[in-house]
């Protein structure tokens, strides 16, 4: 439980670390679209935060926090399959969040963690 919060935390601090670097370079920087980057920014940002409110929730054993730690997982691999694709040096950083995700992923659907949130499969005998 405790690593499925941990990777869903690095993954939102990685996204809000990202967003603030672009709105910082929108507004002091000199980019080719300096309203392109703030908004990037700002997005970046927003996004952060869903995979560190599921960090919070994971820690704190709140069954709604599985939900949008997978859906951030999920998310994570089309991003790392286009890192993985593109010429030049992103392909390590493609390797990188493809792991995460996939440890992510496995993490969460761990059934101890299932266990632990209190979620429960579907009803037998029905």
């Amino acid at each position: 439980m405790t690593a499925a919060a941990a990777v869903c935390g690095l993954e939102g601090l990685a996204l809000v670390a990202g967003g603030v670097y672009l709105l910082v370079m929108g507004l002091l920087g000199r980019p080719d679209s300096p309203e392109q980057a703030e908004m990037g920014g700002v997005t970046l940002i927003a996004l952060g935060a869903i995979p560190l409110a599921a960090a919070r929730g994971l820690l704190l054993r709140r069954g709604w926090s599985r939900g949008p730690a997978m859906i951030t997982q999920i998310m994570a691999l089309p991003v790392a399959y286009t890192l993985l694709t593109s010429p030049g040096g992103l392909i390590p950083a493609g390797i990188a969040l493809a792991a995460v995700a996939v440890t992510g992923l496995v993490l969460i659907l761990n059934p101890a963690t299932t266990e632990a949130l209190g979620i429960r499969g579907p009803a037998s005998g029905a």
